[in-house]
């Protein structure tokens, strides 16, 4: 099979599901099946409206480190997300001049909210495609090569496996120092040993399959055997694995910038609003509840795809 039809199966274009429904003329792609799912087509909307806004944010956002004009960044906000402290406008409820509320800063909590989006859509990209090019390489190479290799491989994947997630990305955030790219580097690290021992599983058992074994006896390079015959055909569990890996890590960066780890003040972040704000809670409930509501969101709708995937790639879908 070539590489572009096993990823565009990968990715739900599959029209060899059902031969009868298909001389019926009826769609039978992933997304048939998914947009008859309510739990999909929720998270599917929720995700949708995440990555839209993100993206023109984002783009609003470099605009303005580009022209150095930082104002480009909130152009299309209600309210300028980083502006200097007031205290007439300091710990307002709900209204309809700020939707959300204030913080104790004064600044509008829907304003910041938005404004913050991009860099956590970002980080859960990044962190995962990161985590897939590396455990890739490692499991595949372990898996098709066995031996020795396998054993060192396995056992370095292994001693990141044996420290808790969340106290490793601690540590190395705090030892690489504050910031952004600390906390990517660190999420990156905690990541990658789950897909090398996804990716290696897949291995073990395409290295033995008759295209494999055919494409060597024809001397096929090996670079082409691990990509095209491993790793292509390795891809249809493995994304509907990162479907659902996308909300854990907006929920993991959350609790490191809950933690006061990664973008510092005065610049906003889901985890580290929802932190301030629990020194007001409750007489200020929506300080806290806002940014908690919106990081509850947006894993959910990744929850919701990354299941209703998961099951129709896997075949466990029932008309």
């Amino acid at each position: 099979m070539k590489p572009l039809s096993i990823l565009k199966k990968a990715l739900g274009f599959r029209d060899d599901v059902d031969a009868v429904r298909a001389a019926k003329g009826e769609n039978l792609s992933t997304w048939y099946y998914l947009l008859h799912k309510k739990q999909a087509v929720v998270g599917i909307a929720i995700i949708a409206m995440f990555l839209a806004w993100s993206t023109v944010e984002g783009i609003m956002q470099l605009l303005g480190g580009y022209t150095r004009d930082p104002s480009l960044g909130w152009l299309l906000l209600p309210h300028n997300p980083i502006s200097s402290p007031s205290l007439t406008t300091s710990l307002l409820p709900p209204s309809l001049r700020y939707p959300m509320g204030t913080n104790f800063e004064g600044q509008d909590i829907f304003s910041r909210l938005l404004y913050a989006a991009p860099k956590d859509a970002f980080a859960a990209f990044v962190v995962v495609l990161s985590a897939v090019a590396l455990g890739s390489i490692l499991g595949i190479v372990a898996g098709y090569y066995g031996g020795w290799m396998d054993e060192i491989l396995m056992r370095i994947t292994d001693a990141f496996l044996a420290f808790p997630g969340l106290v490793l990305a601690i540590a190395l955030s705090v030892l690489i120092g504050p910031g952004f790219s600390s906390v990517l580097i660190a999420l990156t690290v905690i990541w990658w040993p789950v897909y090398a021992r996804l990716f290696r599983g897949q291995t073990l058992t395409l290295k033995y399959r008759g295209f494999v074994e055919i494409s060597r006896l024809f001397g096929v390079s090996e670079a082409k055997v691990l990509f095209r015959h491993i790793f292509m055909n390795a891809l249809d569990p493995v994304i509907a694995y990162m479907a659902l890996d996308f909300g854990t890590v907006i929920l993991t960066y959350s609790t490191l910038a809950f933690l006061g780890i990664g973008i510092q003040p005065p610049y906003p972040e889901w985890g580290s609003m929802a932190s301030n704000g629990l020194s007001f809670f409750p007489s200020a409930w929506w300080y806290t509840f806002f940014p908690s509501l919106t990081i509850l969101l947006v894993v959910i709708g990744f929850i919701l795809f990354g299941d209703s995937f998961q099951d129709v790639i896997s075949g466990r879908v029932v008309d």
